[in-house]
């Protein structure tokens, strides 16, 4: 499953194609959001937003449109005039003068005002994104010691968007490696340094991730240009210890970590 880097990188793909042009065409599949197609028509798409797994799409008009992609969700880039052949179920088509956005087989989507966007309770509920740039590791570590998180184990505190959002289950697992942190550890277990190391790996990883992923390699799950030092290398030496990465399930996922070095 994509996480926050990969849903941004999609983003950045959906925004190089349309962003700034008038939409010559826009469809929808669902009734709901069908009368707002005449009148997104001459509107400009301002950018597209993410928030952990989930995309705001801007308009000029005023309007924001809400997107997850949940399980099954896909966004393609066309050419304007092109139908592409799949088995996938068409949701969404914003169409320029010379490229077309698509959305394939996502359910939860929604037409927002300002308003409406301030109160969604997906938004309401999710948590700061890793790759918002204005997020500091302070902020980051104050949110570790809060009263709501400090008590939970990272194994699942990690994979929780309402804590930060964007995280998943590889940068989980390299994050805990990077600061040499074990699963079972809780940010009230630790000393000040070990909250400084998590709470910086929190946001450079999955940054690192975002600027050196180029593409993805889908029969890896994820792309080839980040190096990971733990993840999928059960079996394999430690980089830092020399110990033996092992791998179990956590949080009902895959978990990769060196019992060497990750006490």
């Amino acid at each position: 499953m994509p996480e926050g880097p990969e849903i941004r990188r999609a983003a950045d793909s959906l925004e190089a194609a349309v962003k700034g042009k008038s939409l010559t065409s826009v469809w929808f599949a669902f009734p709901h959001l069908q009368a707002y197609a005449s009148d997104l028509v001459g509107c400009t798409i301002t950018h597209i937003e993410t928030r952990g797994k989930a995309l705001l799409t801007h308009f000029s008009s005023g309007l924001t449109m809400y997107s997850h992609n949940q399980l099954y969700g896909v966004w393609r880039v066309v050419g304007s005039g092109e139908i592409p052949e799949t088995t996938r179920v068409l949701r969404v088509r914003l169409a320029t003068a010379d490229n077309a956005i698509l959305l394939y087989s996502a359910s939860d989507i929604a037409m927002l005002t300002a308003d409406e966007l301030a109160t969604h309770p997906f938004l309401q509920r999710v948590g700061p994104d890793v790759l918002d740039m204005s997020l500091t590791a302070a902020q980051v570590k104050a949110r570790l010691l809060s009263m709501r998180f400090a008590r939970r184990q990272f194994a699942g505190l990690l994979l929780d968007q309402a804590f930060l959002a964007g995280l998943g289950n590889y940068l989980r697992v390299e994050i805990l490696w990077e600061a040499a942190l074990a699963p079972q550890h809780r940010a009230c277990d630790l000393d000040d340094s070990q909250l400084d190391r998590l709470a910086q790996a929190m946001l450079a990883i999955p940054r690192l991730s975002y600027q050196t992923r180029g593409r993805v390699n889908e029969n890896r799950h994820h792309g080839a240009l980040f190096s990971f030092k733990v993840f999928h290398r059960e079996g394999e030496p430690c980089e830092r210890c020399g110990g033996t990465i092992e791998k179990t399930t956590l949080s009902s996922r895959p978990f990769y970590w060196c019992l060497g070095c990750q006490q």
